[in-house]
């Protein structure tokens, strides 16, 4: 038995390779082609597209891993099915129990593989595709550090240390520097609000002009600010769920909570990513009525159909659930867990009746 448990893990992982590696390539391709609208903005070429979808592919890979599951499960046991090899390892004396328990342990490797992928490698690529992806179409030298967010402007140095939203800015310091690299003022500003057209409107202005012999400083109350710096370039700073790991999101939302802050979206995005990997569970025993109870001569395009609807189908009720949640507060672990309950419940009543 350990023998045929060892064929059926190996040839369910090789169909669910094939089916993430089609999914991802569909889904790069669409990504592409939406790319291609930015292309020539400000540095954003053809290297700097392929080198985003490269960067972004990790965290489009954990996100597949369950459907690529569903559709593995369906080609590979179903074309067991059709060959009669189900059939005949039951007559054999295995129960479906043992066909589940083989299933499952095929899902126990993809389950581990995604984790691995979405918490160590998919969150840092998610930060570098943003970050080359927003500085190449802002003509800007962006870093981030611990003193807050620098951008580089011809001989003009911004230091960001607060964003209070995404066109309001505050604790802002300028330096300028000279041909030969001198410093030659330094600008502090208390707050600045984005109004338009490259305009940005600075209070609270403190402005020390340097030289050689002295060091002359003057107060503003307000003033225009022309820059080229742009509200989206500040995307790489704004915190974003996908951008994290299950350990970053879960204190984030501590910090949050600590703070008096709503934190029900990272909490819906924390319990949905937690639950992620076990969906795949879900998956591939939504499978198991669909390759053993239903009539061996159902095509593989017939199989494929119905793991796409049922792939989607999913998507669009977790989707769903979630949002519903966020709208009228239910709990965001409730939410996320819910989907998957109900689809788990429904495959096992239907494993119940194939028996």
């Amino acid at each position: 038995m350990s023998v045929l448990t060892g064929y059926i893990v190996k040839e369910i992982l090789k169909g669910s390779a094939i089916a993430v590696i089609l999914l991802l390539t569909l889904f790069n391709l669409f990504t592409f082609s939406d790319e291609l609208k930015d292309l020539g903005e400000g540095t954003y070429g053809l290297k700097e597209i392929f080198l985003y979808l490269a960067l972004t592919s990790p965290r489009v890979f954990y996100e597949l891993v369950p459907s690529a599951a569903l559709l593995g499960s369906l080609f590979v046991v179903g074309a067991m099915a059709n060959n009669r090899e189900i059939v005949a390892m039951r007559a054999a004396g295995l129960s479906l129990f043992w066909v589940i328990k083989s299933v499952m342990l095929a899902g126990s490797v993809l389950v581990v593989i995604a984790l691995s992928v979405g918490e160590f490698v998919a969150p840092k690529a998610e930060r570098t595709a943003q970050l080359i992806k927003t500085t190449a179409q802002n003509n800007e030298v962006v870093m981030k550090s611990k003193y807050g967010l620098w951008l580089r402007e011809g001989k003009k140095f911004v230091n960001v240390r607060k964003i209070l939203s995404k066109g309001e800015l505050s604790e802002i310091y300028l330096y300028q520097v000279d041909e030969k690299d001198r410093l030659v003022s330094v600008t502090k500003v208390e707050k600045a609000s984005f109004l338009g057209d490259e305009t940005w409107n600075v209070e609270g202005i403190t402005k020390s002009e340097i030289s050689s012999k002295q060091v002359f400083s003057s107060n503003e109350a307000s003033e225009h600010w022309k820059t080229a710096i742009d509200p989206d370039l500040l995307n790489v700073v704004v915190i974003k769920s996908e951008n994290m790991s299950l350990y970053d999101l879960f204190m984030y939302i501590e910090f949050l909570k600590g703070n008096n802050q709503k934190s029900q979206s990272f909490e819906l995005a924390f319990w949905s990513r937690l639950i992620n990997p076990f969906v795949t569970f879900v998956m591939l025993m939504v499978s198991i009525p669909f390759v053993v109870g239903v009539g061996r001569g159902v095509s593989t395009g017939g199989r494929m159909m119905i793991g796409i609807i049922i792939g989607m189908t999913f998507n669009i009720f977790d989707k769903i659930a979630g949002h519903v949640g966020l709208v009228y507060g239910y709990d965001p672990m409730l939410m996320a867990v819910l989907p998957s309950v109900v689809v788990f419940c429904s495959a096992l009543y239907a494993v119940s009746r194939v028996r």
